[in-house]
């Protein structure tokens, strides 16, 4: 299930439906240096993916990376009581019920420092984005931020994700646009991420970006 995207990095798809719209959704593994997993937005938990984890090193760390990607964690927490728990500022008024560790902001915890930066994306706090940089291969690691979706979808989900303005195109969502309260913080954390030195975007909707993602995150956001 585990695809190798480049060394220490994987990406695992799974089928998603929101509100009718065919989103999908990717799960992305870094093994840092002392084999511990770091977990991006885990899609349904299972026996075999989770032995499919423990085939690549140790799980150590889960990361809820906004306050929207909530759907599979409760699983996950009650199934690795011994695995860490992060999530973004703001998560527990959505999710009161699930236990969480540590809530992140700008400063990687010093367990992936050096190998995983991060950065709360300000300005839409109903949606409060962690994005993350994972250094030696040079991707950036993003979930509501921007969807990639398209072609081959059902009708359905093509008109509504139209509708939604982000249908066969990279770039944000009509929703994420109506999230952002305060355009000139949204800007300037944008700003600092288009500082950072990346190529490839993984999303967690839609195809990833292999090349040139630092110059297409710009023009998709030029309108702010």
């Amino acid at each position: 299930m585990l695809t190798p995207v480049a060394p220490a990095l994987w990406a695992v798809n799974a089928p998603l439906s929101v509100y009718g719209m065919a989103l999908g959704h990717r799960m992305t593994v870094v093994r840092l240096p002392d084999t511990a997993l770091w977990v991006h937005s885990p899609i349904a938990f299972s026996e075999p993916l989770l032995d499919e984890l423990h085939q690549l090193g140790v799980l150590t760390h889960i990361v809820a990376p906004n306050c929207l990607h909530d759907t599979y964690l409760k699983a996950w927490i009650s199934a690795c009581p011994k695995v860490r728990f992060h999530a973004a500022q703001g998560f527990s008024d959505h999710r009161p019920d699930l236990k969480i560790t540590s809530f992140l902001s700008d400063t990687p915890l010093p367990e992936w420092d050096g190998v995983i930066d991060q950065l709360l994306l300000r300005g839409a706090p109903r949606v409060n984005e962690i994005i993350f940089l994972h250094r030696t291969s040079r991707t950036l690691i993003i979930t509501d931020l921007c969807f990639n979706l398209g072609p081959e979808m059902s009708l359905l989900s093509r008109l509504l994700l139209t509708l939604n303005d982000s249908y066969g195109k990279f770039g944000p969502s009509r929703m994420l646009r109506s999230a952002i309260k305060d355009p000139a913080a949204f800007r300037s954390s944008l700003n600092h991420v288009l500082r950072w030195d990346f190529d490839r975007i993984i999303l967690s909707h839609g195809e990833i970006i292999e090349h040139g993602g630092r110059e297409m995150l710009r023009s998709a956001f030029a309108f702010i």
